[in-house]
This record gives C-alpha cells, structure tokens and sequence, in this order.
C-alpha cells in the first residue's frame, strides 16, 4: 500500500471531473462563491460527524493510505474529501443539467 494513496484518489477525482467545467462549460468554479456557499454545510457537519465518530473509536483511517497529517483526529485528506467529492457532484450535476 501506498502513503498517500487516499489523497490520489482524490486528486483523481478532480482530473476526471476537470472537462465537464472545460469542455462543458459547466460554470462552477466560474461561480465560485456558490460554490463555497454549497461545500461549507457538508463540510461542517460530516467533518464533525467523523471527529465525533473517530474520537468514539467508531471510525478509523489506515495510516499506510493517508500522509500523517491530520486536523484533531481527521486525516487531512478526509478534509479534502468533503470538499472535492462535493464539488465533483456539482459539477457533474451542472454539466448533465447543461447537456
């Protein structure tokens, strides 16, 4: 297993998502406060609901996937992922609403 593996698949996330605001023109970094407006929710309320669950011992990360670094107890790329999985729905949503 890789260090940093978890933090790939994010950055992979992004890359494969990328052409629906570039080629579709899906318009959601280009309305980037909305967007803010949208990820800051879920990012408040899952990344506490994961802080509440690791600190229970109900939840964990396996280190050999992550980097170490970690907020509390919330691997940084858990942060990561309630803010890219967000913003890769809506833009997918944006770009299939726009086709």
């Amino acid at each position: 297993m890789s260090h940093g593996l978890y933090l790939l698949v994010l950055v992979g996330c992004l890359v494969v998502t990328l052409p629906l605001e570039l080629v579709l023109r899906a318009g959601v970094y280009a309305r980037w406060k909305r967007l803010v407006l949208t990820v800051l929710p879920v990012l408040a309320v899952f990344v506490t609901w994961d802080a509440y669950a690791i600190s229970r011992h109900e939840w964990a990360f396996t280190r050999s996937l992550t980097l170490g670094l970690s907020v509390g107890d919330v691997p940084v790329e858990e942060l990561l992922f309630f803010v890219v999985v967000p913003v890769c729905s809506v833009l997918t949503y944006e770009a299939v609403k726009r086709r």
